[in-house]
């Protein structure tokens, strides 16, 4: 396993500790402002705008542990007509394409924190707005680096294929 693979491997289990955590948090702040707001006729003044925000960092934690899977969503009718080569080639450029345009958004992204830190909106709890948000470059960002070493692992993928079909098959 090379330095990348444990890495990611560290990265991928602190997203999942870190996915049980904001999930249940969540969950149990949600849980407490029904009660608080049906029984008591009050709640968390920051509690939906801190729920919102799990919300944003949930669902971003879970699309990097999907691109780490290999499960995210994808239209797969060509593929499926195409040889073991021209379904390799084809997977090489879909992943090489998702990381360029996650890369795109990590720029994006990090433009619009520039933007949040410098408006000096407050969230909730008279944190900065752009702490919560900070998620969203930081995911992009991963999720850029993982399509773009599988990328690369299917090119390395599509050249042994390609090899084994000039050799007629034989290895």
């Amino acid at each position: 396993m090379d330095r990348w693979e444990r890495a990611d491997e560290i990265i991928d289990q602190l997203e999942q500790i870190l996915l049980v955590t904001l999930l249940s948090s969540m969950i149990l702040i949600a849980f407490l402002q029904i009660v608080l707001r049906n029984l008591f006729s009050t709640g968390l003044a920051w509690g939906d705008m801190l729920v919102r925000n799990l919300v944003l960092w949930v669902s971003f934690i879970g699309a990097a542990l999907a691109t780490k899977e290999g499960k995210h969503i994808n239209i797969d009718i060509i593929s499926g007509f195409m040889p073991p080569l021209g379904k390799a080639l084809m997977a090489f450029m879909t992943q090489l394409f998702s990381a360029f345009i996650c890369g795109l958004l990590t720029f994006a992204a990090l433009k619009f924190i520039k933007n949040e830190a410098q408006m000096g909106n407050v969230s909730f709890l008279g944190i900065p707005a752009w702490i919560p948000e900070i998620i969203l470059p930081v995911i992009f960002g991963l999720m850029a680096l993982r399509f773009g070493l599988r990328s690369f692992k299917n090119l390395s993928m599509t050249i042994r294929m390609g090899k084994k079909s000039d050799q007629g098959g034989k290895t």
